[in-house]
C-alpha cells in the first residue's frame, strides 16, 4: 500500500495549474464568441463560470503553503517577532502591487506617460525592489537597486493621473485588486496561525467563525464589513486551506491514510451542497458579489482537486507530467506580473492579432498559447535567477 507522504508535490503542481489557468482566462476575457461557460459570470447572475473557479483556487492554495512556511521558521526558533515580520513584510509587498495595477485600471489619458510606459515602469519597479537577489550579490549594490526600485515607484505614483482627463486624480485606494486581497488575507490568516500556534481546532473554529461571518452579512442578518477582512470570503479560502493542510499533517503517515481520504472527500461535498443549499436565500452564486454560495462551492472544488492531485502527484508519483508549467508553482508572482509587460509592449508597438485569433475557437487558442508562453518565458527568466521572491 502506498502510503501518504508528508512532503506534498501537489500544492505546487496545483498552484502551476492555477497559475497557468488565470493567465488563460485574464487573456480569454478579450476574446469574443466564445461558450458562457467559460468566461467570468455578470455580477447579478447567478452561476458560475469557469472563470469564476480560478481566484478562489489559488486563495485556497494560499492557505495549503502557509502552514508549511511558518511551521517551518517555528522549526528553526525564530523569535516570533521576526516571524511576524516576515508575515507583514510579504502582505505589504502584495498590498502595494494591488494598489498600483487598481489604480493602472483607472489611468487617465491627461497624465505625462503613456499609460504602457507607466505600467513597464512600475512593474520594473517591482522587480527591482522584491527581485530574488543572489547571496554572493554584494550588499551595496542590492540595496542601491532595491533604492531604485523604490524611487522609481514613487516617482510613477507622483506622474500618475487617474479618472476624467478634465478632472484627473491622483492615486488613491479603491478596491485593492487580486493581488492585493491575497496580500490581506494572507495577513489575517498568517496573523492566526502564528497566535494560535498551528493548533487545528483552534483554527478550525476560526474557519467557523469566518463562515458565519460570510453567511451572515449575505444574508442581511448582520453588516460586518471590516477594513481588512470586508465579508470574509477571502480569509475564509485561505482558512479553508489552512485547515485542510493541517488536517493532512494530522493524519498522513500516521496510519490514517483512510480516514484522510474520507475527511477529504465528506468535506468537499458539505462544503458543495452547502453552496447549493444557501443559494436561494444569500445572493445566488456570484463571484463579483463574493456571495456564501460561490465561496462554498469553490472551496469544496478546491478541495476535491487538491485530493486528486495528492493520488496521482505524491502517490502515483506523476510529478514529471506536469514539468512544462513547473515554473508556475515555483514563481507564481513573476508569472503573474509577466503578462503586464507583455500586454504593454503589444500596446506600443501597435500590435493586434488576426481577426481569427479573436474569436472562437481562434482566441481559445490564443489565450492558450499565451498562458504557456508566459510560463515558458518565466522558466527561461529562473535559470537567470530573474524571479520575484517576497
Amino acid at each position: 500500500m502506498n502510503h501518504l507522504p508528508k512532503r506534498l508535490h501537489s500544492i505546487d503542481v496545483f498552484r502551476a495549474i492555477t497559475m497557468l489557468l488565470m493567465i488563460f482566462v485574464n487573456d480569454v476575457s478579450s476574446v469574443k464568441q466564445i461558450p458562457a461557460w467559460i468566461d467570468h459570470m455578470d455580477a447579478d447572475a447567478d452561476g458560475l463560470g469557469f472563470a469564476d473557479t480560478v481566484f478562489p483556487a489559488f486563495l485556497f492554495i494560499v492557505g495549503l503553503s502557509l502552514p508549511f512556511a511558518i511551521k517551518n521558521r517555528m522549526k528553526q526558533e525564530e523569535p516570533f517577532l521576526k516571524i511576524a515580520g516576515y508575515i507583514i513584510t510579504r502582505s505589504l509587498a502584495l498590498l502595494i502591487m494591488g494598489f498600483f495595477h487598481v489604480n493602472g485600471e483607472n489611468y487617465s489619458a491627461a497624465a505625462a506617460l503613456p499609460q504602457a510606459v507607466w505600467t513597464i515602469l512600475t512593474t520594473i519597479g517591482f522587480f527591482l525592489i522584491w527581485l530574488d537577489y543572489p547571496a554572493t550579490i554584494a550588499k551595496t549594490k542590492k540595496y542601491s537597486l532595491i533604492a531604485g526600485g523604490i524611487l522609481l515607484l514613487a516617482l510613477m505614483a507622483f506622474l500618475f493621473k487617474g479618472g476624467d482627463s478634465e478632472a484627473p486624480h491622483g492615486m488613491q485606494p479603491e478596491w485593492w485588486g487580486i493581488l492585493g486581497i491575497i496580500g490581506w488575507a494572507y495577513l489575517v490568516c498568517a496573523v492566526v496561525f502564528l497566535l494560535t500556534k498551528g493548533n487545528l481546532s483552534m483554527l478550525l473554529s476560526c474557519l467557523a467563525v469566518f463562515i458565519l461571518i460570510n453567511s451572515t452579512t449575505h444574508l442581511g442578518l448582520i453588516d460586518f464589513h471590516l477594513l481588512v477582512i470586508g465579508d470574509a470570503s477571502s480569509v475564509t479560502l485561505v482558512m479553508a486551506g489552512i485547515a485542510v493542510a493541517g488536517i493532512y499533517e494530522k493524519m498522513a503517515g500516521k496510519g490514517k491514510d483512510t480516514n484522510l481520504w474520507f475527511v477529504l472527500i465528506l468535506s468537499a461535498v458539505i462544503f458543495i451542497v452547502a453552496g447549493f443549499l444557501i443559494r436561494p436565500f444569500a445572493g445566488g452564486i456570484s463571484k463579483i458579489h463574493a456571495t456564501p454560495a460561490w465561496v462554498f462551492i469553490c472551496a469544496g472544488i478546491s478541495i476535491f482537486i487538491f485530493g486528486l492531485l495528492i493520488w496521482l502527484i505524491d502517490i502515483k508519483g506523476k510529478k514529471d507530467w506536469f514539468h512544462f508549467i513547473r515554473p508556475g508553482g515555483t514563481s507564481t508572482l513573476t508569472c503573474y506580473l509577466i503578462p503586464y509587460f507583455l500586454y504593454s509592449v503589444f500596446n506600443l508597438t501597435g500590435f493586434n492579432y488576426p481577426a481569427f485569433f479573436n474569436e472562437g475557437i481562434g482566441g481559445l487558442l490564443r489565450s492558450f498559447a499565451i498562458a504557456f508562453l508566459v510560463i515558458g518565458l518565466v522558466g527561461i527568466m529562473e535559470k537567470y535567477r530573474l524571479r520575484l521572491k517576497i
